[in-house]
C-alpha cells in the first residue's frame, strides 16, 4: 500500500536537530581558540555560521521539506548545469577567491561561498533523474555506464582544475553507489573500479600534495613539525580528552596548536572537551543518519526519490566520516569540514538545503 505520510520521519528529524544543536555548542567553544590568533574576527565568524548557516539554511530546509521532490527532478538538469557553471566561475580572475593555493570560492559582496556544495546537490538530482528515467536500460553501455561517466566527468572537471580532489572523492562515491543500486551491470562496475584505480594513480602522480598526504598518513611522526603537524596535534587533543573530556571551553589544543580548530580539526577539539563519550555521540549521530537514510531510500515511493535520498545521505555521512577518520589518523588528511559542526555558513546552508530534500522524500513512503 502506498501513501504520503503526514510528517517528516521522526528519527531523521531528531538526528539532524541533535547534530545542529551539538554542532553549534562545539563550534562556539572551538571558536574561543580564535581569540588567541591575530587578525581573526570571532564575531564575524560566529555571525556567518549562525545567520547564513543555521538561520537561512533552516529556512531553506523548511521550504524544500514542503516542496514535492519530484518538482526538483523536473529541473535537475538545469540545477546540475548551473552547478558546473558556478564551479567553473571560481577560476575567473576577479570572481574566484584563492586561499591556501586553491580557488574554490566566489565572493558575493562580503560573503564567500563554495559553488561545489551546490554542484553536489545538482549532481545527485540529475543522476537520480537519469537512472530513474532509463532504469530498464541501465545495464546497457549507452544508457548506463557511458552517461554515468559523462555526467560524473563533467562535474569533476572544474573540481580538478581548482583543485578539490576531496569533493570529487565524496561526489563520485555517492554517484557510484547510486549507479550500483540503480541496477548497474557487474562488468560495468568492474570497468568503473579499474577507471577509478587508474584515476587515483594519475592524481597521486600529477598532484604532489596528494602524495605528500599519503606519505604523512603512512608515517606521521617523520614530519611532525611540517606536514605531520596537524595530525600530531589532533591526536594529542583527542588523547588528552580521556573518557569524559576536559569540559566545555576547556580545550588547550585549540589555542595556537591545532591549525584549524573551527574547521578541519573541530572533531579533535570536541574530543578533547567532551572526551571519548562525546566523540562516540557524534559518530553515533552520523551513523544513525546513514542507517535511517538507507532504510528510507529503500521504502521510497519511486526510484528517483530513493536514489536522491541515498545519494544525499552518502555524501553527508561519507564526508563526515572521512573528516573524523583523518583526525584519528585512520585516513590521509582530507581538508573536508565536519558537516553541521565545522566553520562554513554557506556549506551549512547547502547541507540544510539538501536535508530539506530528504525530509520531503521521507514523507512519501511505502507502508510496511
Amino acid at each position: 500500500m502506498h501513501s504520503k505520510t503526514k510528517h517528516i520521519d521522526k528519527v531523521l528529524l531528531f538526528t539532524v536537530i541533535s547534530l545542529l544543536v551539538l554542532g553549534l555548542v562545539i563550534f562556539l567553544s572551538a571558536s574561543l581558540g580564535l581569540l588567541a590568533r591575530d587578525g581573526v574576527k570571532l564575531g564575524s565568524v560566529a555571525f556567518n555560521q549562525i545567520f547564513f548557516g543555521i538561520f537561512l539554511g533552516g529556512i531553506a530546509c523548511i521550504i524544500f521539506a514542503n516542496i514535492p521532490y519530484r518538482f526538483l527532478g523536473a529541473y535537475s538538469v538545469w540545477l546540475y548545469g548551473l552547478g558546473i557553471i558556478l564551479t567553473f566561475a571560481v577560476l575567473i580572475p576577479g570572481i574566484g577567491l584563492e586561499f591556501n593555493g586553491a580557488k574554490r570560492w566566489i565572493m558575493v559582496g562580503p560573503v564567500s561561498f563554495q559553488p561545489s556544495e551546490f554542484l553536489k546537490i545538482g549532481y545527485v538530482l540529475f543522476l537520480a533523474m537519469w537512472f530513474s528515467s532509463f532504469k530498464s536500460k541501465i545495464q546497457t553501455f549507452s544508457f548506463g555506464l557511458f552517461p554515468f561517466l559523462v555526467i560524473s566527468g563533467l562535474a569533476a572537471l572544474p573540481l580538478v582544475l581548482q583543485p578539490d580532489m576531496d569533493t570529487i572523492l565524496i561526489m563520485l562515491s555517492a554517484g557510484s553507489v547510486m549507479y550500483l543500486v540503480a541496477g548497474a551491470k557487474k562488468t560495468h562496475i568492474l570497468i568503473l573500479l579499474m577507471i577509478g584505480l587508474i584515476g587515483a594513480g594519475s592524481v597521486i602522480a600529477i598532484k604532489p600534495y596528494v602524495l605528500e598526504r599519503i606519505t604523512t598518513f603512512l608515517n606521521p611522526a617523520e614530519n611532525s613539525l611540517t606536514s605531520g603537524y596537524q595530525i600530531q596535534q589532533s591526536l594529542i587533543a583527542i588523547g588528552s580528552g580521556n573518557l569524559f573530556g576536559r569540559g566545555f571551553g576547556q580545550s588547550i589544543q585549540k589555542f595556537n596548536y591545532l591549525p584549524e580548530p573551527i574547521s578541519d580539526s573541530i572533531f579533535a577539539v570536541a574530543s578533547e572537551e567532551f572526551g571519548f563519550l562525546g566523540a562516540i555521540v557524534i559518530i553515533a549521530l552520523f551513523f544513525t543518519l546513514f542507517i535511517r537514510g538507507v532504510q528510507l531510500s529503500g521504502r521510497s515511493l519511486d526510484t528517483f526519490g530513493g536514489l536522491v535520498m541515498l545519494g544525499i545521505v552518502i555524501m553527508i555521512t561519507s564526508q563526515s566520516f572521512l573528516n573524523i577518520a583523518s583526525m584519528l589518523g585512520l585516513f590521509p588528511l582530507s581538508g573536508l569540514p565536519l558537516l553541521f559542526i565545522s566553520k562554513g555558513g554557506t556549506a551549512l546552508f547547502f547541507t540544510l538545503f539538501a536535508v530539506g530534500i530528504i525530509f520531503n522524500i521521507s514523507r512519501y513512503q511505502q507502508k510496511i
